[in-house]
């Protein structure tokens, strides 16, 4: 991988690690809702495609576990919607997509995969689908964030191009 890569990467990481300070607790039923990691993984998985965009988003979710901001539960939960998100985007080309993505891989399919890990690790007697609603509303606010920044990224590089442009022509 080139270096500018890996560093982009990092500062992913860093970036959602420092954010899981701002996840929400729900006491109840043991998870966390982290909306930086949503707006991560849509980052993630637009600049950098659906591999690193988990690797990011596993070492996130290792990172948060270790300094105990983070469950159990940020793995199925950011890895899928990170590998959900990179494919709808590969597929169709458009942030709303890898957003889409995000909150359906997040929200519906790592929450589903939260429920075995809730009531085997955390000892959590849940119903399958309780994850679903936090997990959704999580992802859908964090990819509204990721959104958001990859438009600012997208303007401001536009003024770095027209900048380079006009530097050139004097």
């Amino acid at each position: 991988m080139k270096v500018r890569k890996l560093t982009g990467m990092a500062l992913l990481v860093a970036v959602g690690t420092a954010g899981g300070v701002l996840s929400i607790p729900l006491p109840l039923l043991g998870a966390k809702v982290a909306p930086v990691q949503h707006a991560i993984n849509v980052l993630a998985a637009v600049m950098y495609g659906p591999g690193p965009a988990v690797m990011i988003a596993f070492l996130i979710g290792l990172l948060r576990n270790l300094l105990a901001t983070g469950t159990i539960l940020a793995f199925p939960g950011g890895m899928i919607g990170a590998f959900i998100a990179g494919i709808a985007f590969r597929a169709y080309p458009k942030n709303s997509a890898a957003a889409v993505g995000e909150v359906f891989g997040t929200g519906v399919l790592g929450a589903l995969a939260a429920f075995p890990l809730a009531r085997f690790f955390l000892g959590r007697d849940v119903l399958a689908l309780t994850y679903v609603v936090p997990f959704a509303l999580s992802s859908f606010t964090g990819a509204v964030v990721g959104c958001v920044v990859l438009k600012l990224f997208m303007a401001i590089g536009q003024k770095e191009l027209q900048s380079l442009k006009e530097k050139s022509c004097q």
